[in-house]
């Protein structure tokens, strides 16, 4: 462990104590279920945590990185050489204001939309079939089905780790587009504020339980990946793009396209990240060789930002 490493660890140790782990696993973390250790590992648990965390980061300059349910992530083979973060219990929790639903960014954002539809309250629909926290949701913009979730979010609730506290963001000034947002990227969404309509909770049930179907029906569901890899370019699908050129079914070493969903990479038994990232660049390459459109990447790998 490096220098930096030690003081990081013993300055967060002080607040945590063995709660920090070293040299942890990843893969069971993600839907992936591959990829190397992060040399340190935290679940906070409340905003003292993450205090100390700034702290550290501040003082030792360490990469850091944060991870929800692992569904859109990519972890190295080498692992991650600084802190992940994955917020722990302490921030799954949802409760009801009117028409309003506030929960804390670990909730599981299919969890939520069913404390959405005990309430008859309607909006969130969609995230049932999404297998994402709300924290990892809200940074990421996710959506299925026509909706994402810059239609439901009022409020952000982030605790900014460069300056130690927790901010309150309006959704219009998250700067959300398709698939992404332009929140700082070292605030943690610990908290976030939906803003829903009452429904017939026989309707919203009908269309949770239709997503969920369709997710059965069309993704390979059963087999190790990381949902869609792809984005979807404007005016055209991923997928269709991929299954064109003739890509279904293509293998590099454990990882191959769905053949039940070609926005799909599976990961077979003894698959690496890198034979994911070398499938990836693969069929970057021949659908724009093929289609003339470059397809972007989803799926984030997990490794350092590039000023550190």
């Amino acid at each position: 462990m490096t220098e930096a490493l030690e003081r990081a660890a013993a300055i967060i140790g002080e607040t945590v104590g063995d709660r920090l782990r070293t040299g942890f696993t990843m893969a069971p973390l993600t839907t992936f279920r591959i990829g190397g250790p992060a040399a340190l590992y935290l679940e906070p648990e409340d905003d003292g945590d993450l205090e100390a965390v700034g702290r550290a980061l501040v003082e030792t300059r360490i990469p850091v990185a944060t991870v929800g349910k692992g569904s859109n992530v990519l972890v190295p083979d080498e692992g991650f050489p600084g802190l992940v973060i994955r917020l722990g219990r302490g921030y799954r929790w949802a409760a009801r204001d009117g028409d309003r639903l506030i929960a804390g960014g670990a909730m599981p954002l299919p969890a939520l939309s069913g404390v959405a539809l005990r309430h008859g309250l309607e909006g969130l629909e969609f995230g049932v079939a999404i297998p994402a926290t709300l924290g990892g949701a809200v940074r990421m913009n996710a959506g299925a089905h026509g909706r994402e979730m810059a239609d439901a979010l009022e409020t952000i609730d982030l605790f900014v780790l460069s300056e130690g506290q927790r901010v309150a963001v309006a959704a219009d000034a998250a700067g959300f587009s398709y698939r992404r947002s332009r929140l700082p990227r070292d605030g943690v969404v610990v908290a976030a504020t939906a803003l829903l309509a009452p429904g017939d909770p026989a309707r919203i049930r009908a269309a949770m339980e239709a997503a969920r179907d369709w997710r059965r029906r069309t993704q390979p569901l059963a087999e190790p990946n990381c949902g869609s890899v792809f984005k979807n370019p404007p005016g055209a699908h991923a997928a269709r793009l991929i299954d064109a050129a003739g890509l279904k079914g293509t293998r590099i070493g454990g990882a191959h396209v769905s053949e039940k969903h070609a926005n799909f990479i599976v990961a077979t038994p003894g698959a690496t990240a890198h034979d994911v990232v070398t499938l990836i660049d693969l069929v970057r390459t021949r659908v724009r060789d093929d289609a003339g459109i470059d397809l972007e990447p989803e799926v984030r790998l997990l490794e350092p930002a590039p000023d550190g």
